[in-house]
C-alpha cells in the first residue's frame, strides 16, 4: 500500500479503547518496525485516520469507546487491509463466520502470539 512505500515501514491501525492495553500495542508495533497509526478509543477518529491514508494491517479491539467496531472494520475488510482482531468479547467462531479472513487474538493475548499474528497479517498485506 502507498503508507509503506512512502516510508518503508507497515503502517498498523490500532483501534483500541482501554489505555494500558492501547499504548502495550502500540509498544509491541513499534518493536516490530512498523509505523502506529493511533491508537484510537473510537471507531470514528479511526475512520478519520483511514480517510486520510489505508494502512497496511490493523488491530482491532471488538468494543470500542463509541460501539462495536464492525463499521471500521467492514470498510477495512472492503479497502482489503488484513485485520487482527483483539478482544475479549467476541470468540473466534462468531469473528470467523463474519470475517472469514480475519485474525483473532482474545484478550489477555500473548505477546508472542501477537507478534506472530503480526507478521502474518503483513505478509497478507504484500
Amino acid at each position: 500500500m502507498a503508507s509503506q512505500a512512502a516510508t518503508d515501514q507497515p503502517t498498523v491501525l490500532v483501534v483500541e479503547d482501554e489505555v494500558i492495553i492501547a499504548l502495550d500495542l502500540s509498544e509491541t508495533v513499534r518493536d516490530m518496525g512498523y509505523r502506529v497509526e493511533g491508537p484510537y478509543a473510537n471507531k470514528g477518529h479511526a475512520f478519520i485516520a483511514i480517510d486520510q491514508e489505508m494502512p497496511d494491517f490493523a488491530i482491532l479491539d471488538v468494543m470500542t469507546a463509541d460501539g462495536e467496531v464492525f463499521p471500521l472494520a467492514d470498510a477495512l475488510t472492503e479497502a482489503g487491509v488484513p485485520i487482527i482482531f483483539h478482544s475479549g468479547h467476541i470468540s473466534e467462531c462468531e469473528i470467523a463466520k463474519r470475517y472469514p479472513n480475519a485474525l483473532t487474538a482474545c484478550k489477555p493475548c500473548p505477546p508472542d502470539k501477537l507478534i506472530q499474528m503480526m507478521s502474518e497479517a503483513n505478509k497478507r498485506a504484500h
